[in-house]
């Protein structure tokens, strides 16, 4: 999107990734295929993990041996849904610092995440096949388009759309991400496209 602080997505568990892959291996453009160790905090002065939905998370990523750091504000509808965040992202030199920095100002890990990410792009989003450790396999659609007066939620459900024309079967939506679903899984509410 061409503000690139707004992100726009859907984390879902389709019911057959095969379709899908088949579809983006024929029309897409492969971008990469990497190990994701993303270690995520929460200010001891703020917790972020405090509140329901949970909707702020700050990332440490290792991809591969590259470094980032993360933040994401999530907004969220009176339903609890959410279609879009504010993202703040940035390339770091050494990760192992930045946790020596997060531990002295008192910022404390509370969930790891390791995936193996696939990605691709095709048209206007970057979708990524994921296969996360104790978790399962999920698929992740980004809007990536230039436009930026598109409605969110309009946007979420064209993602939705095309999931179910690629022919994945079921498609189950949540609208917490994976954090929330290793820390607490049993507040996860899921929807059924």
């Amino acid at each position: 999107m061409a503000n690139k602080n707004i992100e726009i997505e859907i984390q879902v568990n389709v019911e057959n990734s095969k379709p899908l892959i088949e579809f983006l291996e024929k029309n897409g453009v492969f971008q990469s295929e990497k190990r994701q160790v993303d270690e995520y905090f929460s200010p001891a002065h703020r917790d972020f993990l405090a509140t329901r939905p949970v909707a702020e998370w700050l990332r440490l990523r290792d991809a591969d041996g590259k470094y980032s750091i993360n933040y994401k504000n999530w907004h969220f509808d009176k339903n609890g849904k959410s279609h879009y965040c504010d993202e703040f992202e940035t390339k770091l030199e050494s990760i192992e610092q930045t946790k020596k920095i997060f531990s002295v100002i008192n910022f404390k890990s509370v969930v790891v995440v390791d995936k193996l990410r696939k990605i691709w792009t095709y048209k206007d989003y970057e979708v990524a096949v994921d296969s996360v450790k104790t978790l399962g396999d999920f698929v992740e659609v980004e809007y990536i388009g230039k436009d930026e007066k598109v409605n969110p939620e309009k946007v979420t459900g064209e993602m939705v759309d095309f999931l179910k024309k690629v022919g994945c079967g079921k498609i189950t939506r949540n609208y917490v991400g994976y954090p929330f679903l290793m820390l607490f899984p049993n507040e996860v509410k899921y929807e059924v496209q």
